[in-house]
């Protein structure tokens, strides 16, 4: 397996991600090369002093860089030797597998876009995050790439993300769900409700519409929805747990009867800290891509950059993207065999 990592565009500088790559390959053998894109003079002055010591260690040298004020697609075709673009190059020329970023999430999606192209038959990549609950972890799908979708999109995100959880999260028969206003089959709007008539025909565990209070309580494994909407729940999630965090560390320091009492539960507070620990999976796929494509987040520290590492081996090992592109050509021919009309289902794709 040879990885391409974006080591520029993160907010703890180069050094930070070269570290975290380091405990990727010291964990994994199967690795047999792993590139480090960026300004070169930038990585060699963060490499440790006597560098890798690695032999599968490469430097690919990339003049620019993409920020976060940039515009994502107008900045890849402006700035050609940025190195999420070069990133994507190795990947597309066949020198690496698979790629992992801090960098710019607009810019990972638009050099997978337009460097990688998409798997046949798909019209929309999209972002699958993970999100842990009491009894389970969801693959929230699409998190924040497209802001509009049409029907068709939701359903071969329904396929990306049953694939995923199957193969990478263990679900054997993952439930997947539509993010909606109401659990009947009439509630909705229309792009919901033309999604769901699409999903039923899949050959998936559709367990129809959930709504918002669903998604922790182990009812569904796979949740879908637009980028708009997926991305307000992941944020919204995100900064809940915060400030629930930030709730008990102010309640359990309040006087010195509370703060034995949260002596006594230190342990249990660890193993929750532990359950919603965002450095277990250390990122999210993009999936719908010619390559396996990880985005890590901008603030991942070096054990965040190497679980990202991590995931994108798996998805190697599991030939995620060969297993996308055989379900997706079944789900289209499904969709095409059983609509009379199926230029109606099928032509926005």
């Amino acid at each position: 397996m040879r990885i391409a990592v974006d080591v520029m565009g993160g907010d703890h500088g180069c050094a930070v991600v070269i570290e975290g790559a380091k405990r990727a390959l010291q964990a994994d053998k199967n690795i047999s090369a792993l590139f480090l894109v960026g300004n070169k003079s930038s990585i060699h002055a963060a490499l440790p002093q006597g560098g890798f010591r690695d032999h599968r260690v490469r430097v690919i040298h990339a003049s620019e860089v993409l920020t976060m004020d940039d515009k994502p697609a107008a900045a890849v075709r402006k700035k050609k030797d940025c190195s999420i673009a070069r990133a994507a190059e190795l990947v597309h020329e066949g020198k690496a597998d698979a790629m992992v970023s801090v960098g710019n999430t607009g810019g990972i999606f638009a050099a997978a876009t337009f460097k990688l192209g998409r798997i046949p038959g798909l019209d929309r990549g999209g972002i699958a995050t993970v999100i842990p609950t009491p009894d389970n972890e969801f693959v929230l799908l699409d998190s924040g790439a497209n802001i509009e979708c049409k029907p068709i999109n939701l359903a071969h995100f329904a396929v990306m993300g049953s694939i995923y959880s199957r193969e990478i999260l263990g679900y054997k028969n993952p439930r997947v769900g539509i993010l909606s206003i109401g659990t009947e089959e009439n509630k909705g709007n229309e792009l919901t409700l033309d999604a769901f008539k699409l999903c039923k025909r899949l050959d998936i565990n559709f367990v129809g519409n959930v709504e918002g209070h669903d998604l922790f309580d182990n009812s569904v494994d796979v949740v879908i929805c637009d980028g708009f909407v997926g991305n307000i729940v992941l944020k919204t999630c995100e900064s809940l747990a915060m400030g629930i965090f930030a709730m008990l560390k102010r309640e359990l320091t309040a006087n010195p009867q509370r703060q034995l009492g949260a002596l006594l539960a230190k342990n249990a507070f660890r193993t929750i800290k532990r359950r919603l620990d965002p450095e277990v999976h250390g990122g999210a796929p993009l999936l719908g891509f010619n390559g396996v494509v990880m985005k890590a987040h901008g603030s991942a520290r070096e054990r965040a950059i190497a679980s990202a590492i991590r995931i994108t081996t798996e998805s190697l090992q599991h030939h995620l993207n060969q297993t996308i592109a055989r379900d997706i050509a079944r789900a289209n021919q499904r969709l095409a065999c059983i609509d009379p009309h199926p230029a109606a289902v099928l032509s926005e794709n």
